[in-house]
């Protein structure tokens, strides 16, 4: 899933705007500083708004070195999502008696289309290779902060059930300390969303100057984090709520972690087998 031009693509953005005129820097600079209030407009009506006329605002498009329209409005949609805040992602209270239901229906439908995304995008080949890559690994680094710290967690906690060596790095210092030791034998994963975590964007570099392997999870190819990974997976965080919809990353994990446990099947089997004789006999579980 990683889009070759995506970081090269971001930075000549940043060049060829410095390169227009004062007067059209101008003109852009409404839909630069908020993205998502021009991202559905048409050209004319994007013009209008920006009391241009449309030939104009296509010719600066393409100055900035997009193809066609279309292609400037799917930048915008990444920069909507990059510098999403929760004020954005609320939505407001519906009016009429079926108000709330109404919006536990928009969560659950919003959680659904983030899960098809994933899935009509996700590589499965390219997973399969990343499970191989985390066996082969001397170690793994699981790079996540703030409320992303838990799906390392959750990533760390599943692959340790294997035996591998996994370390989930969720806060600043664990973070430098973990990957101060990486070699270009072992493996990182990052994982952040929208602008990206600066704890962990940092954590990310580190690794990569280290030479480790560096695979991004995130939700756009604007993330800092796809700059610099090897390889980069996205998974949608949209919401209608005040937060963050993790559904599709966690979903993410769990095909890797399918994929890890086939990969060497037969040994997986004898550590699911001792795992089941915990669960059914062992101290940690309830018996009446």
């Amino acid at each position: 899933m990683k889009r070759p031009s995506a970081s090269s693509q971001t930075i000549n953005l940043q060049e060829r705007l410095g390169r227009l005129t004062a007067k059209r820097q101008e003109i852009l600079r409404p839909i630069l500083e908020h993205p998502r209030g021009f991202v559905l407009l048409s050209v004319r009506d994007m013009a209008k708004r920006l009391s241009t006329d449309p030939a104009t605002l296509v010719r600066i498009v393409r100055a900035l070195g997009f193809a066609s329209f279309r292609e400037f409005q799917k930048h915008l949609h990444d920069l909507s999502i990059a510098f999403a805040t929760s004020a954005d992602t609320m939505q407001p209270a519906s009016s009429g008696r079926d108000g709330e239901l109404a919006h536990l229906s928009d969560s659950l439908e919003r959680d659904l289309g983030n899960l098809q995304a994933l899935k009509n995008t996700l590589d499965g080949a390219r997973v399969v290779e990343l499970a191989k890559r985390i066996y082969t690994s001397p170690r793994i680094i699981v790079l996540a902060g703030d409320l992303a710290a838990f799906l390392a967690d959750y990533l760390e906690y599943h692959l340790i059930l294997l035996g591998l060596p996994v370390f989930a790095a969720t806060s600043a210092g664990r973070m430098v300390h973990l990957t101060r030791s990486l070699t270009s034998k072992d493996l990182a994963i990052a994982i952040s969303f929208r602008r990206g975590l600066r704890q962990t964007v940092e954590g990310a570099k580190n690794a990569k100057h280290r030479g480790a392997h560096l695979v991004a999870i995130t939700d756009t190819f604007l993330s800092p984090l796809a700059r610099i990974a090897d390889e980069t997976f996205l998974a949608g965080i949209q919401t209608t709520s005040f937060g963050a919809s993790y559904v599709a990353p966690v979903a993410l994990l769990n095909s890797l972690l399918a994929a890890c446990g086939q990969i060497r099947s037969p040994e997986t089997l004898e550590i699911v087998r001792e795992i089941s004789e915990e669960q059914r006999h062992g101290y940690r579980w309830f018996h009446e």
